[in-house]
């Protein structure tokens, strides 16, 4: 008797069973934990999902990709400014009528870029699979990510076929990988340290990789069918300069395009140094432009 190889392919995710749901908050179903894909050689790459209760027909969906310098991040984590709101943010989203979806992507200590980029476009597949089971319209979604999650989402939202993506949010998020070096203050930035973040995230520094630094910078890919773009940025940023996200909005400008950019004055990375108030107004204009991009 041959043995029946075919049984040791690893199970369609699009025909994996779901988590069993929670409740973590009035009106609001939580599937934690649900299975996106198997890259070969990797861990399995999972999704939490924020559920509106009571639906009455297919839900938009944001997709919040996290940060974490590409190295290090929990999925379903915000920063430290949100840790303590009840609801939560996803929460409150959800009651909003909104699907939040939540993914894992692989870090860069295991796959370097475009593995991250890929595993995106994984969960957009995947999310366009399972909407009958889950109640959801892909064709309503909306990417948001803070600092190295917003890349990925810009990304993302650049690199996909046309109408996949409904709208996009980046918050304090690199964009021009080469132009880093320009826009940190002298003496604080070298492009050819193998140790950064970004030589990480590319298997090699930028100033010795610059066609991989090029492709996985989201200015790159600002074209004629880019989704609406609303981009946060505080004005004293200390880690990542607030001029990454003035460049990304002027190459969606040069596309013919009319991104909404903010800088938040005084506001440094993870919103430190803005008052609660002011980091509310961050959240409520997601908020309102998720509802403006998916009709919600």
């Amino acid at each position: 008797m041959t043995f029946p190889f075919h049984l040791l392919a690893p199970p369609d995710p699009a025909a994996l069973p779901l988590p069993h749901p929670a409740r973590p908050a009035e009106g609001v179903t939580l599937l934690r934990g649900a299975v996106y894909a198997l890259p070969e050689g990797s861990r399995p790459l999972a999704a939490d999902l924020w559920l509106p209760e009571d639906a009455t027909g297919p839900v938009p969906v944001v997709v919040f990709v996290h940060g974490g310098g590409w190295r290090a991040g929990l999925r379903d984590d915000l920063g430290p400014r949100f840790r303590d709101w009840t609801p939560g943010p996803f929460a409150r989203l959800a009651r909003a009528g909104f699907a939040v979806v939540c993914p894992d992507y692989r870090l860069s200590g295991e796959a370097p870029h475009p593995a991250q980029q890929g595993d995106l476009a994984a969960v957009l597949a995947w999310l366009r699979a399972r909407a009958g089971d889950l109640g959801l319209d892909p064709a309503r979604t909306v990417l948001w990510g803070e600092s190295a999650g917003g890349h990925l989402a810009a990304l993302t939202a650049l690199t996909q076929p046309p109408g996949t993506v409904a709208g996009c949010v980046t918050w304090y998020a690199p964009t021009d990988l080469p132009g880093l070096a320009e826009d940190r203050p002298e003496g604080t930035y070298d492009a050819h340290d193998p140790s950064s973040y970004e030589a990480l995230l590319l298997g090699g520094p930028p100033a010795d990789r610059p066609g991989a630094a090029r492709d996985a910078s989201p200015v790159s890919h600002a074209g004629p069918d880019a989704p609406p773009f609303l981009l946060l940025h505080g004005t004293d940023d200390s880690l990542v300069p607030a001029r990454q996200s003035v460049r990304l909005a002027e190459a969606l400008r040069a596309a013919g395009h009319h991104p909404d950019l903010r800088l938040v004055t005084g506001g440094d990375h993870l919103w430190v140094g803005l008052s609660d108030a002011d980091v509310k107004d961050c959240y409520a204009r997601v908020l309102t432009f998720a509802r403006r991009c998916t009709g919600a």
